[in-house]
């Protein structure tokens, strides 16, 4: 018994040591002059001024008209629209190797009714990191299965999931099978390309869910009611597939279904359909840029290399990063694409106004342009960069929101042991 009390108030203690900082109340009214202005659009307006209201932005350029208020000079730092983390289970999942502590994955392979977001946990030990490095929205989405849920976009700073809701229930996310694919032989211990028996039966199975949707005219069948919201338009569809050849067999199913631009999630698989994809008008959200190439005749920096030629080719793209326990780094794997081939106007796109259009918030976010959402951050230089990537301060809808967490105080506190 003195065991278990014990143990309890451990955890007691450990959960009020962790406590997140209470969100921001109120938006505030500033001006910053003298500013470098990174649009996310493809444009840096610099020595410009930049100025918030009610939470909107309502300057953003060079102006000779004054600006009533008190103006803060920032002497040449930077303004970086807001980062948005797309495809992550942040809020979803805090410690990997707890399984009480994840709720992202539901059991079962067909979950169309489930819904992240009432999951989402807004005190999670793992969002101020993510703030900390410039990320202050996410697509917070569930995994599992062959239709795992779906999925809402959230801001990084709120009491609950129904203050942080951005955007609910914005998409459905679909994992379609691939027909082959590299498996673990035990007999060998390499890998191995296999072919999955089940592979017709799982597209069936997705086929059938949308079918037997389509031709329900019930209301009492939940699964059928969260489908339905796709074929009426009301959320689009997440592919989520590495294969090429299941990239075009998925794309071109969903097209067949009136799907007009569903989002494809994938990796360095799509290379060799960029050409199709182009044509077939779909956006790509690109994970695991961070990766050792997937053939043994592949160049040790194609996963780098792959966000560059989508751009090239027209495709809209955007970064993510798997999981969130390292979602922090998103900034710094756009940044990496810069030294293989990509832009660094670009690749700032791909992390904020790219994500936004493909999440259905780029009227609002995604963007530092006037009358958006006076979601931004100042950082002293190139926030790409980690040598530049430092944050004074944070904005999200005009609120200031709260950088100094446990993080930064455990940083200081060993500092100050370790630096004599």
């Amino acid at each position: 018994m003195n065991k278990i009390i014990t143990l309890s108030l451990l955890l007691i203690s450990l959960s009020v040591q962790a406590l997140t900082p209470a969100p921001s109340k109120k938006p505030v009214d500033k001006i910053f002059i003298n500013a470098n202005i990174h649009v996310g659009n493809g444009k840096v307006l610099k020595n410009a001024q930049f100025a918030i209201q009610d939470g909107k932005i309502v300057r953003a350029g060079h102006y000779k008209m004054p600006y009533t208020g008190k103006e803060i000079d920032l002497k040449g730092k930077h303004i970086y629209p807001g980062f948005i983390l797309a495809n992550t289970n942040l809020g979803l999942a805090e410690i990997d190797a707890v399984r009480a502590s994840i709720d992202g994955k539901e059991t079962g392979q067909l979950n169309p009714n489930v819904r992240s977001i009432v999951a989402y946990n807004t005190d999670s030990e793992r969002i101020p990191t993510m703030r900390f490095n410039g990320i202050l929205l996410a697509q917070t989405t569930p995994t599992g299965g062959l239709v795992s849920g779906t999925s809402s976009v959230v801001q990084l700073d709120a009491w609950n999931w129904e203050d942080a809701a951005i955007k609910t229930d914005d998409a459905l996310h679909v994992n379609w099978p691939a027909e082959w694919a590299n498996r673990f032989d035990w007999t060998t211990f390499t890998m191995q390309l296999k072919q999955d028996k089940k592979y017709q039966k799982k597209v069936d199975d997705i086929k059938n869910l949308f079918k037997d949707a389509k031709s329900d005219t019930g209301n009492n069948n939940v699964k059928l009611n969260a489908v339905k919201q796709v074929l009426n338009g009301k959320k689009n569809v997440f592919i989520h597939t590495n294969d090429p050849k299941a990239i075009i067999e998925s794309i071109r199913y969903f097209q067949s279904i009136g799907v007009k631009q569903p989002v494809l999630v994938t990796a360095q698989g799509i290379e060799p359909v960029i050409d199709f994809i182009k044509k077939a008008d779909i956006g790509v959200i690109l994970t695991s840029t961070h990766a050792l190439p997937a053939t043994s005749d592949s160049s040790i920096d194609k996963a780098y290399a792959v966000a560059g030629k989508l751009d090239n080719a027209g495709v809209l793209t955007a970064l993510s990063y798997p999981g969130s326990m390292s979602s922090r780094n998103l900034a710094f794997t756009a940044g990496t694409t810069v030294a293989y081939g990509n832009d660094k106007a670009t690749a700032l796109s791909m992390i904020t106004l790219n994500p936004a259009k493909l999440l259905g918030i780029d009227d609002v976010y995604g963007s530092l342009e006037i009358g958006k959402s006076a979601t931004f951050f100042i950082s002293e230089g190139d926030a790409l960069d980690m040598r530049g990537n430092i944050i004074q301060e944070a904005y999200i809808d005009g609120r200031p929101i709260e950088l100094h967490t446990r993080q930064q105080k455990l940083y200081e506190r060993f500092k100050d042991k370790y630096q004599n």
